[in-house]
């Protein structure tokens, strides 16, 4: 749909000069990307994410980012309106291009602002209008800054301003680089991976003999192949806890972890905890529910999108603001997500907050019926409260 100036596929090459002189952007990219950790673990893209907390943590933004409904609104005198009519809506609500969802674009780009601190997007326009957004990868794009600060974005040979370009970023302290998890959270994840792997080695086949079995003298190594299979097979498999017998003045002892070996646990929840701390992502949300309770973890679920996922929310809905609409149009539409539903609390809770906007006259049986996903009932639409009997109706357009 609509014109295209990019090649479908673009081979990343970098001159030998670029990967071997240390002031070029390719030489600290690659730095940045495999150098090591403090842990002495090279944290890249993948291995980052092949690591449970941080897999967890960007799927839970970029997840919420993607699905939550972004729609269109237009200022009357009366208030905000829906104006799903609008090309820039449908492009940020419904459909971002022919074969992805607008969803879908979202969620790649904050995936790479989140680990690489920049996304990008290219919104293609017709006569000025906008007419699809598609996904740029970052390796295709260079941006520069004017004296003003005002970016230039160059993809292939052709050079963009800043209404064509959606740039979403972490969250950086010049406002011109993104810092994303693989460079500020580099060594949390490093040590979050090392404890992963360390742990793996520690469980696998025990990771050391679970006792030890003393023969008074000298065994040939035949002898001793012999006394471990016969002990495996009476003492092994299913008959693991049954009662050991021994002979010739022989003694088993169980061998036990030692202090930090039994100290997995806890290193790993230190390691959660870290990856939590750098995404903002609440530790309970990454199921470390060693402190969780049902009162804190229904307010960290709040916390989540107040603290966490709202700054990008924003970031995006700025984006979408600069690059779908006119600066004439800026004045009476705006973009905005509907975050209701992770605000939805409990049934119980639900009802006692729809009780008290009836009485006080802020919503009708209809509206609550909306919330609810129910049908609207003949007669709901007026702001009578169900508490009186004094018969007096509002009608609520």
């Amino acid at each position: 749909m609509g014109w295209w100036p990019f090649k479908k596929s673009v081979t990343v090459s970098e001159t030998k000069a670029e990967l071997t002189d240390p002031d070029s952007d390719s030489w600290a990219a690659l730095v940045a990307g495999l150098a090591p950790s403090a842990s002495g673990v090279a944290v890249t893209a993948d291995s980052a994410m092949a690591c449970a907390p941080v897999n967890a943590a960007v799927s839970l933004i970029t997840g919420a980012v993607g699905t939550l409904p972004c729609k269109l609104y237009r200022t009357t005198s009366k208030g905000k309106e829906p104006a799903p009519d609008a090309p820039a809506a449908f492009l940020a609500h419904k459909e971002a291009n022919d074969w992805q969802s607008a969803g879908k674009v979202r969620e790649l780009v904050t995936t790479d602002a989140l680990l690489h601190g920049d996304g990008y997007a290219f919104v293609n326009k017709v006569s000025g209008r906008p007419v699809e957004i598609l996904y740029l990868p970052r390796h295709k794009v260079t941006v520069e800054y004017l004296d003003s600060g005002e970016p230039r974005y160059t993809v292939g040979k052709r050079r963009y301003k800043s209404d064509s370009i959606i740039h979403i970023q972490a969250p950086s302290l010049d406002g011109k680089c993104g810092v994303g998890l693989l460079r500020s959270g580099r060594d949390a994840i490093g040590l979050a991976i090392l404890l992963e792997r360390t742990s793996a080695r520690l469980f696998r086949n025990n990771s050391r003999p679970g006792g030890l079995l003393s023969v008074k003298g000298s065994l040939k190594p035949a002898a001793a192949k012999h006394i471990l299979e016969m002990w495996n097979a009476t003492n092994g498999g299913d008959n693991v806890g049954s009662v050991a017998i021994v002979d010739n003045d022989a003694s088993y002892t169980s061998a036990a972890f030692n202090s930090v070996d039994s100290q997995q646990l806890e290193q790993r929840n230190f390691a959660i905890a870290e990856i939590s701390r750098l995404t903002r992502v609440p530790v309970t949300m990454l199921q470390e529910l060693s402190h969780g309770t049902f009162a804190n973890t229904e307010q960290q679920a709040l916390q989540f999108l107040q603290l966490c996922l709202l700054p990008w929310l924003k970031a995006w809905t700025d984006a979408y603001r600069r690059t779908l609409l006119s600066k004439d149009e800026r004045s009476e539409y705006s973009f905005d997500f509907t975050v209701d539903d992770l605000l939805r609390a409990d049934t119980a809770t639900r009802a006692e907050a729809y009780a008290k906007f009836r009485s006080m006259g802020v919503m009708t049986a209809n509206d609550v019926r909306r919330l609810e996903n129910m049908e609207a009932l003949p007669g709901g639409d007026t702001l009578d409260n169900p508490y009186t009997s004094t018969g007096q109706q509002t009608t609520h357009e």
